[in-house]
């Protein structure tokens, strides 16, 4: 009897647990993707030159992040070179999570 009650709680737990550590996983490697692609436009002309070269930079840091060029952005800044991303997050179980968010990530890398 306490499995019964026990068990569907336990579950509930971990598969939040699983959740929210795909959520912060994606959200950090977001973060680095932009983070890295800033400090490329800035400091590496010949493999970050242009807009588009940062963009596809910043995917490739984006390891496993399942985006494109189309989710990052570039503009010169005040602060110097400012990439910024986003994408949309979807939980794995919509029963449990049965709503979506959008992941932002923006850094500003000086020249």
């Amino acid at each position: 009897m306490e499995f019964a009650i026990a068990l569907p709680l336990v579950l509930l737990f971990v598969i939040g647990l699983l959740e929210f550590g795909r959520l912060i996983w994606m959200k950090t490697t977001l973060d680095y993707a932009v983070e890295a692609a800033a400090r490329c436009a800035a400091i590496d002309a010949a493999l970050c030159g242009s807009a588009g070269e940062t963009e596809s930079f910043a995917v490739s840091a984006a390891a496993g992040l399942p985006v494109d060029a189309g989710n990052f952005a570039v503009a010169e800044a005040q602060c110097g070179v400012l990439v910024s991303g986003s994408m949309p997050f979807s939980f794995a179980v919509p029963a449990l999570f049965p709503f979506s968010l959008t992941l932002s990530a923006e850094d500003c890398y000086p020249h």
